[in-house]
């Protein structure tokens, strides 16, 4: 009896490997993807949110100028959570021009409770690490809230505490412009700081307090590094890439990666072009970009009806002016040269959806199981595509969770 039950178990051994030996990569892929907590850690749809038009419970083609995410897409896409920004642009740091960024930064955050209360049995405001897991089961996208661009917060403290209380899990400290927080990687008059301002490193110690995760994508270097001399929390890098494959103030060198490493964060890969590959700055579309980028810094308080416009030229600017954008592959050699130098713990999944990125083949949501098949045909094992997808940063989320003291009532 027992020689006979040990044959029927390695005949059935040898029936499952036969079986999964038979499978395509692409079921592979499929199967590997649909058993991993998958999340994006950065996308600009709320701004979609705003438009009445747009109805994020229904299936929307993907269309240039269109939006990338929508409930429907993400669950064809196997993507169980996402990071919803509030994105406020940098413009001059007056009393008047913060409040505005306050005001729209609380109407963005109130569209994301708004969407999720509409549509209760597609998807739910997510506020920790346990709720993403929770939502997974139940067949629901879990909707996390980040505030990108510390601005909004001004030089006053309590904000921090505030937008936490609201439901914002990161911050990113500032954007393509120094703020009041920090230093920007990209602001034209250069470093205003060198670094972290005075605030700003009250501002790091709040979000370690609170359990707010810190994110460094869009800063400068000597803010990178002041970040994490100063945090007793892991960091995230919610959008970037590796400056070594592409030379973009935005991406992380090597010594930042190892840094970062040390400290116990993570970098979430970005599929935004410019991040990927260099972009040209001869071409028209470049140059078209910054000048409406450029007009747009320089409004000051703008009416709903003028911010609609300048999104809907954002739209056609995409349709009349297309890019020639990267693949998959191509932004997969940004995951092998980030594990190369810091090894596979390290590295997540931010695309910037909604907000410029994109790549050839995976174009919305939907697209996602592409990267999936892609790390499948480099040779990682389906432990490893399950770190990257999501289980590094709800690692580090953890973490930070743990490490926050209580907020009291």
């Amino acid at each position: 009896m027992f020689v006979k039950s040990n044959m029927l178990l390695m005949v059935s051994v040898i029936m499952l490997f036969s079986f999964n030996s038979c499978k395509t990569q692409e079921e592979k892929a499929v199967d590997i993807h649909n058993h991993a907590f998958t999340i994006d850690t950065h996308v600009d749809t709320p701004y979609h949110l705003l438009n009445k038009d747009f109805n994020i419970s229904e299936y929307h083609a993907y269309k240039r100028g269109g939006s990338c995410v929508d409930f429907p897409r993400m669950k064809e896409g196997g993507l169980d959570g996402i990071f919803f920004a509030a994105f406020t642009s940098q413009r001059e740091r007056t009393a008047e021009n913060i409040l505005f960024a306050r005001e729209k930064a609380d109407e963005l955050i109130d569209s994301i409770y708004a969407a999720c209360d509409k549509y209760p049995e597609m998807a739910e405001v997510a506020l920790n690490v346990a709720d993403g897991y929770r939502l997974e089961k139940e067949g629901k996208r879990a909707i996390y809230i980040g505030l990108e661009n510390g601005f909004p917060i001004g030089t006053e403290l309590s904000e921090v505490e505030r937008y936490f209380k609201k439901g914002v899990r990161y911050i990113t400290l500032c954007h393509t412009s120094n703020n009041d927080i920090c230093d920007s990687s990209t602001d034209k008059h250069g470093a205003e700081f060198d670094g972290l301002s005075e605030f700003g490193e009250e501002v790091v110690k709040e979000m370690n307090r609170l359990g707010i995760l810190i994110d460094v994508s869009h800063i400068s270097d000597s803010s990178f590094y002041d970040v994490i001399k100063l945090s007793k929390s892991p960091v995230i890098a919610s959008h970037s890439c590796a400056r070594a494959i592409c030379d973009n103030p935005r991406n992380l060198t090597d010594d930042m990666l190892k840094t970062l490493a040390k400290n116990g964060g993570v970098i979430q890969m970005c599929i935004l072009d410019d991040y990927v590959k260099a972009p040209d700055k001869n071409s028209e579309r470049y140059k078209k970009e910054m000048e409406l980028r450029e007009r747009y810094r320089k409004l000051g308080k703008i009416t709903k009806e003028e911010e609609q416009k300048i999104w809907a030229e954002w739209r056609q600017l995409q349709i009349d002016y297309p890019k020639k954008k990267p693949t998959v592959a191509d932004a997969v050699d940004h995951i092998d040269h980030i594990v190369k130098i810091i090894g596979i713990d390290y590295v997540g999944i931010g695309t910037d959806f909604d907000g410029g990125g994109g790549l050839k083949d995976c174009a919305d949501v939907s697209q996602m199981m592409n990267i999936t098949t892609e790390l499948l045909k480099r040779g990682y094992s389906k432990e490893d595509i399950h770190k990257i997808w999501g289980g590094n940063f709800m690692r580090v989320f953890k973490r930070v969770e743990d490490l926050a003291e209580k907020v009291k009532a």
